[in-house]
């Protein structure tokens, strides 16, 4: 399972600009306007050898009583509960603060990994810029630039050195089915009707369950594990902190999962959050099975209503199977089980390099890949480089020229020739050596 990063400080210290720079995007909004960050922001982390999680949380203010810096400062020390690694952020130009000192104090009490880390340090001699700040007792401070990366790759070498990592590629014994979505779709009714028992609570409220749980069960003698995890709830939402933060459990249940099955309510519209939980599992590139619940009792227009705002907001899951569903009742549940069976044979499927080979001459045959000036890239021979997503990587010369387009024209022709439905599929390519590159002129 992949280790989560929590990013701690008070406000305007440079905690969104190392979230952007730790993920390699522009997801949470920087500017210099303290306390900008009022909800939690989460990505895949794209520095350091290793995979991991990383949260940027809104400025912890711990003196507040009340009102939405005291829940911005709740929602943080949950999300620390939860890290496995916490870097608290310093701001050089403005010195050690009383507040850096009070936030120090709360995260020594955590008893999380820390580590301290002086933002805004460009320019200066690493052991001037680190020096007072040795005071908060958090080890060795250091000096860093979130907006121009001083520092930062060291930084995260330096933490996930120290921090559990388990190899996602070992193979898993049998499926594990993650089942998320937001609060009250009905999560934990469909893992009731899988499972034949009334193993999780539920219940007309959002948020009754709080925690990712994991329950094995057989069927027609085949082992799974199914994990039932917390809704995740509309962003700017911040009344209960425990449930806010239970996002981190739900999003390394994706990752621990082969396979998700993405619930959503057929009696409300579909949000931007589902959209962007639906955009995170793709991205952990775990097959998908999307379940549409609720669906009893719906008249015809608003079902067709459903099935376009679906096509809409969720057209980049075209690989998924969409089944309308029941969980109360348990109509269409048993075809959910079976895209599952498929979506997952789909994602460890073994593929032969010959094969890939001749998919891959085909479709260059039908479709050659566009010029870049007067280069024209070759591609000669694929063959697979990992699964749970299948992962092709094609040989060749001058395949940084090949666009975005083809890739994904390429990937098209795999999935339909493999029949991969319920799984993304990725392209990597590779360039051949050039021999002449190294010898003398």
């Amino acid at each position: 399972m992949k280790p989560t990063i929590v990013l701690v400080g008070r406000p305007n210290v440079g905690k969104s600009t190392l979230f952007n720079r730790l993920t390699r995007s522009r997801d949470a909004i920087v500017h210099d306007l303290p306390g900008l960050t009022r909800d939690r922001h989460y990505g895949q982390g794209r520095i350091g050898g290793k995979p991991y999680l990383v949260v940027d949380t809104g400025g912890l203010e711990p003196v507040a009583k009340d009102g939405i810096l005291f829940e911005m400062a709740r929602q943080t020390m949950q999300a620390v509960d939860e890290a496995d690694a916490v870097i608290m952020l310093v701001d050089l130009r403005q010195g050690l603060t009383p507040q850096d000192r009070t936030v120090a104090e709360r995260l020594r009490r955590s008893g999380r990994k820390l580590w301290l880390a002086v933002n805004k340090a460009e320019g200066h001699r690493p052991e001037i810029a680190a020096a007072e700040f040795h005071e908060l007792g958090l080890g060795d401070p250091l000096p860093i630039s979130a907006a121009h990366g001083d520092g930062v790759r060291e930084l995260v070498d330096l933490v996930l050195a120290d921090v559990p990592y388990v190899d996602e590629e070992a193979p898993a014994k049998h499926p594990k089915i993650a089942i998320v979505g937001r609060p009250n779709v009905g999560k934990s009714t469909l893992v009731n009707a899988v499972l034949g028992e009334e193993r999780m609570i539920a219940f007309d409220e959002p948020g009754t369950t709080r925690d990712s749980i994991y329950v094995d069960f057989e069927r027609n003698g085949r082992p799974y594990t199914i994990i039932d995890t917390a809704g995740l709830r509309r962003r700017g939402k911040v009344e209960a902190a425990v449930e806010k933060f239970s996002v981190i459990k739900t999003l390394q249940a994706v990752e621990d999962a082969n396979v998700v099955v993405l619930v959503l309510d057929a009696r409300q519209d579909i949000t931007d959050q589902d959209a962007h939980v639906a955009g995170f599992i793709t991205e952990a590139g775990r097959a998908l099975v999307v379940a549409v619940n609720k669906w009893e009792g719906l008249d015809p227009e608003r079902r067709e209503q459903v099935k376009r705002d679906y096509a809409r907001k969720l057209n980049f899951l075209g690989f998924a199977r969409v089944h309308h569903i029941s969980a109360l009742r348990g109509s269409g549940v048993p075809a959910v089980l079976d895209s599952i069976d498929a979506a997952y044979a789909a994602a460890m499927a073994k593929l032969s390099t010959p094969r890939l080979t001749r998919v891959l001459i085909d479709a260059v045959g039908r479709q050659q890949p566009p010029r870049a000036g007067l280069i024209r890239p070759k591609l000669r021979y694929a063959h697979q480089g990992g699964s749970n997503p299948p992962l092709i990587v094609i040989h060749g010369n001058a395949l940084d020229h090949v666009p975005d387009s083809y890739r994904r024209y390429l990937e098209r022709c795999f999935v339909e020739a493999f029949d991969l439905e319920g799984t993304p599929l990725r392209v990597q390519f590779k360039k051949g050596r050039n021999p002449f590159a190294e010898r003398d002129r």
